[in-house]
């Protein structure tokens, strides 16, 4: 008989003081993000209007009748009208918008201001997830605050691996940094668990396989829902603009420092892309725990159920990106309710349905 060793107070402690740092620094870094895109440039406004309203040239008609008329002869220049008409979805020449910063240098510094506190909230989360696994000696994801923790670093580390991969995401911090602290807040004031050991089926290398990778799939899904968002706002910001109905303002202060809506778009599709096949990947290794654990593959459990309803939506989201009707805005409909499937998956069934994977609790 295997005794489970019992959990590391110390340890447990310094992991909730680890946690605690890093939120106040995340806050740090939150304000840092606001001040980025306070003092970032108001002057792009005029430059995104003028690369997507082009001016057509002027047609010269000689026109016979006149040219009777007319002493001398001549002729009659028309201008052609300015017609503006919105271009299909993502379809748009647009430019990218300078980002957070603008073209200010204060707003700049800003922003590396805010990616340096939150990379010292990284390190000090990540600090905090592990001193969670050493004190009980195993995977930090064994209940919903443990999931919840590290699935908000995983979610700061794609961020940071995509800035370090040059990637024009420096727009994301502030949505991220805001999450991140209703996420770590949720984890600590609702779902806190005391460290502890796992029952009985939990204790299988599958709980690294599994669980890891619905965390890695979730956080980047997570990057695509939010720019799936962003696009939705980013053209119909780009539509007011075609058919000179913006009036300026901060909203559109803050659109025009955005990619364009079609960059947009298309990075969403490359994320959720590239992620779903882990997640289908999760749903196999899950199932075959399930076997292991309970001696079936499926049993239609709450969970279960959830993950396959996300797998579907998401399958149907690449299927609409393939079909013409498909694409642009009906597509990011499609990519939002799929992540909000996998929201419903971990915390509403978690919390407000009842099946195997309760064991946990919150």
């Amino acid at each position: 008989m295997i005794l489970a060793a019992a959990a590391n107070e110390n340890l447990a402690h310094v992991s909730n003081v680890l946690i605690y740092s890093a939120m106040a620094v995340y806050t740090l870094a939150f304000l840092a993000h606001i001040a980025e895109w306070v003092f970032g440039s108001r002057s792009t406004v005029g430059r995104t209007a003028a690369a997507i309203t082009a001016t057509a040239p002027a047609v010269t008609v000689t026109v016979k009748g006149a040219e009777k008329a007319a002493q001398g002869g001549g002729t009659a220049v028309l201008e052609r009208p300015k017609v503006v008409t919105r271009s299909a979805p993502g379809s748009r020449d647009v430019p990218d918008g300078p980002g957070a910063a603008g073209t200010s240098e204060k707003g700049d510094l800003y922003g590396r201001v805010a990616v340096s506190l939150t990379v010292l909230a990284f390190a000090l989360h990540a600090g905090g997830v592990l001193t969670r696994a050493l004190s009980v000696e195993r995977a930090p994801w064994g209940n919903m605050y443990e999931f919840s923790t590290t699935f908000g670093m995983t979610a700061v580390a794609v961020y940071l691996g995509l800035l370090a991969a040059k990637k024009n995401v420096r727009w994301l911090g502030l949505p991220l940094v805001t999450s991140i602290l209703l996420d770590l807040g949720l984890a600590v004031s609702v779902l806190y668990t005391d460290s502890d050991q796992l029952v009985p089926a939990l204790h299988s290398y599958w709980l690294w396989i599994h669980v890891s990778c619905a965390i890695i799939s979730g956080a980047a899904l997570w990057v695509g829902a939010c720019s799936s968002l962003f696009y939705l706002f980013r053209d119909g910001y780009e539509a007011r603009l075609a058919e000179g109905r913006d009036n300026g303002g901060a909203w559109s202060n803050v659109m025009s420092r955005l990619p364009a809506a079609a960059t947009l778009d298309k990075f969403a599709y490359r994320i959720n892309a590239t992620v779903f096949p882990l997640w289908t990947f999760t749903i196999i290794a899950g199932a075959i725990w399930a076997e292991a654990a309970w001696g079936r593959y499926w049993g239609w459990d709450p969970k279960e159920v959830w993950s396959f309803i996300t797998w579907v939506a998401y399958a149907c989201y690449l299927h609409a990106r393939a079909t013409a009707g498909w694409k642009g805005r009906k597509a990011a409909y499609l990519a939002l309710l799929a992540f909000a499937c996998y929201l419903f998956n971990y915390y509403g069934v978690n919390i407000l349905l009842s099946g195997k994977h309760s064991y946990a609790g919150v």
